[in-house]
């Protein structure tokens, strides 16, 4: 450790840090604008001028590497004569518009031109003026002028983001920050430019001129998208969402969102909202009262088990929905004695589960993606599928890492693969076990199976031979395929040779707490598909459409004599009799059990809209007006206390109820067969029906790209 003198105060800290991050150790706060404690450093501000003792001049803090025995003043004449120095320069050219800019309250310059800026300006000549750009419908570039060229949004895209979409063109007082030729922004973590834009150069063009942000209420919240689970800070005016940003997790999302979990909050307010219990009647939509419209779905559900039994009955949920949500539809269901009641809407292979009460899972901690130094994703586009997984994973690559995947086309990452092994999805069985063979090959060991082993797979077998902290990922293509039984074995044994941890990226927010609750067929229950494939007598849809979220679309729901859809949105409108409009997560209470098997809770953050109702309450009341057992809990926590007894918010989960061990025979029993049909898989912003109505995020080329028949998202 290297001691240093920071204003009196010792301070020990690593050698090769900075003055910055002895300040940051000791608790001062040295001025700055480029800097950021998750990018390079660029020095190119000066805001953090220095006095280190002995120096000819003031140093910047950011890029002074510490010495045994240096001596800094951060808050000495010389040091603040600098800084205000600095302060002058940077606002020559800045423009007055404090009064009408959106990032005006939360504005690092303002903030520092308090402390450091001068009472009038010196400078008389004009000032510049940069032309605003269109870069997409995330991002406005329309007051470029304010821009003080701290480079921070061109940093995050190389480093973190991994694409560079912006850069700097000209030099001097000609220099301005553009995309080049006209391109748009369109990395899925782009909305993190605007967070750390120190000025209000970037702010979000949904948001503009909706708000203040000393108007804004901020509440946390988590988000329902992917399985990352990230932390967000929800951003109120008047009980309803005006903004959606991130609250810092190390352990989970670090201090970025990806674009969906920024942006879908537009949704919440659409017009589709559901506001109102509707009954169809005589083929016209009626709205009804809650009363009506729970006795009518209470006596059809009595009506069909009395008439055709229990296991006419079935229920699909969303595993975007809460834990508490799940849990009152497994025991509502159950309660009837029926056990058809699945979650996993776009799955193939419904033999490829978890022992009963435990789940599938990352298979580590998400922290620790970025620090592994081989990995082999199986049937994903992770930048796509998991936004920020990928950008942890291209941290292990910037320091090292390998990245091997076995995929169905050349995807772009925005990051460097080792090795890449291109093959159709129904083949995908036969080339994980040319690379098992290869490992097999590779240590002199009897392989599990017979397989051609090309060179793309004995260069993977190799990359995962080597290094030490390992893991294989299998994606939402390969959890959702024909023969996930299968992939999953050949991991496993592939894991088990190479030292490398297997697990699953898991599609959905609440993917693993679906199953941990019981949210997946009892014995003699239907999957998903039969559910769908089969003329049930009653449905329940349980935050899902069908025609989006399933492998086999609405399927014979049409003949069904009773669907009942519960829903945030008017959806399911032709093939339902009911629709109960349930709270979407701004409006209700609830947990989420993310990759990693990390329990978090929230709160609402607004009212219900209209006559909703938090979709846990409703289902307590149906259940109730059934005469079913354990429908009497008061709050949300009282039932998740009872699903998941002894874990604590913000925890994980018991690792005994973690498991990717394999169901079948072994790698041995692999059925390298080729599979009948591709993986379901939705695109970014098709994941779940909150994105799909968000207009910003439809707007998008990756939006377009997916609604192009043939064109990959």
């Amino acid at each position: 450790m290297v001691e240093i003198e920071l204003d009196g105060q010792k301070v020990e800290i690593a050698p090769g840090s900075m003055i910055m991050h002895a300040a940051e150790k000791a608790g001062t706060y040295i001025p700055h604008f480029c800097y950021h404690k998750k990018l390079s450093i660029a020095a190119n501000c000066r805001m953090c001028l220095v006095d280190v003792e002995k120096a000819p001049k003031p140093m910047p803090a950011c890029a002074t590497p510490v010495t045994m025995g240096m001596i800094v003043r951060t808050k000495s004449d010389k040091a603040i004569k600098a800084q205000q120095s600095v302060m002058e320069f940077l606002l020559i050219n800045h423009p007055l518009d404090c009064p009408i800019c959106d990032q005006g309250g939360e504005c690092q310059l303002q903030d520092l031109a308090v402390g450091y800026g001068g009472g009038a300006s010196r400078y008389e000549e004009e000032k510049r003026v940069v032309f605003h750009k269109d870069v997409g419908p995330l991002i406005s570039m329309e007051e470029m002028s304010r821009c003080i060229h701290c480079t921070r949004c061109v940093r995050f895209g190389q480093e973190v983001a991994g694409d560079m979409e912006l850069g700097m063109s000209h030099r001097g007082e000609h220099a301005e920050i553009e995309t080049f030729i006209g391109e748009t922004v369109d990395s899925e973590l782009s909305g993190n430019m605007i967070d750390i834009c120190p000025v209000g150069a970037l702010t979000s063009k949904p948001f503009r001129y909706s708000a203040r942000t000393w108007e804004l209420s901020r509440r946390k919240s988590v988000s329902p998208h992917d399985s990352t689970g990230a932390n967000l800070i929800v951003q109120v005016k008047n009980h309803k969402v005006m903004r959606v940003v991130p609250l810092e997790n190390e352990a989970v999302n670090e201090c970025w969102i990806a674009d969906r979990d920024r942006f879908s909050y537009e949704a919440l307010d659409s017009a589709d909202r559901l506001t109102t219990p509707m009954l169809k009647q005589g083929g016209e939509w009626k709205t009804v009262d809650w009363q009506t419209a729970l006795e009518y779905v209470a006596n059809g559900l009595k009506q069909v088990k009395n008439d055709h039994g229990a296991a006419a009955i079935g229920l699909l949920a969303s595993p975007h929905s809460t834990l508490e949500e799940l849990t009152l539809a497994g025991r509502l269901v159950r309660g009837l004695g029926s056990e058809n009641i699945d979650s996993r809407l776009r799955h193939a292979d419904f033999t490829n589960a978890a022992p009963a009460g435990a789940a599938r899972w990352l298979g580590l901690p998400i922290a620790e993606l970025s620090t592994l130094q081989r990995v082999l994703v199986v049937g994903s586009n992770l930048r796509k599928d998991h936004p920020l997984f990928a950008q942890r994973i291209r941290q292990a690559v910037r320091h090292g890492g390998q990245v091997n995947a076995l995929i169905g086309s050349d995807q772009d990452w925005a990051m460097q693969r080792k090795n890449t092994l291109v093959a159709d999805s129904s083949v995908w069985v036969s080339a994980l076990a040319g690379i098992a063979v290869a490992v097999a090959t590779e240590k002199g060991i009897q392989a599990p199976v017979a397989a051609d082993v090309g060179n793309e797979a004995k260069a993977i077998a190799k990359s995962l031979i080597g290094g030490e902290r390992k893991a294989i990922l299998l994606g939402n293509a390969a959890a959702h395929h024909e023969k996930a039984t299968s992939l999953l074995a050949l991991a496993n044994w592939i894991g088990q040779q190479t030292g490398a941890s297997v697990g699953y990226l898991t599609e959905a927010a609440n993917t693993v707490g679906a199953q941990l609750v019981g949210a997946v067929p009892g014995a003699g229950g239907l999957s998903a598909s039969e559910m769908l494939g089969q003329s049930l007598k009653a449905l329940v849809l349980l935050n899902t459409e069908p025609g989006e979220d399933s492998a086999a679309g609405v399927g014979n729901l049409n003949t069904a004599g009773m669907v009942v859809t519960l829903s945030p949105f008017k959806s399911n409108l032709d093939i339902s009799d009911v629709l109960l409009p349930i709270a979407p997560f701004s409006e209700t209470s609830g947990s989420f059990v993310n990759a990693e098997g990390r329990l978090q809770s929230f709160h609402a953050v607004v009212r219900p809209l209209g006559e909703t109702r938090p979709g846990w309450k409703v289902l307590r009341v149906l259940g109730s007006l059934l005469g079913i057992t354990g429908f009497d809990a008061d709050s949300s926590q009282a039932v998740l206390s009872a699903a998941l007894p002894g874990v604590n918010a913000g925890s994980l989960v018991d690792a005994a109820r973690l498991s990717n061990a394999d169901t079948g025979a072994g790698a041995a029993a692999a059925d390298q067969r080729p599979a009948s049909a591709p993986p379901c898989v939705a695109s970014i912003y098709q994941l779940d029906s909150l994105v799909r109505r968000s207009t910003s995020l439809q707007l998008t080329s990756d939006a377009r790209a997916a609604a192009q028949p043939g064109v990959p998202a």
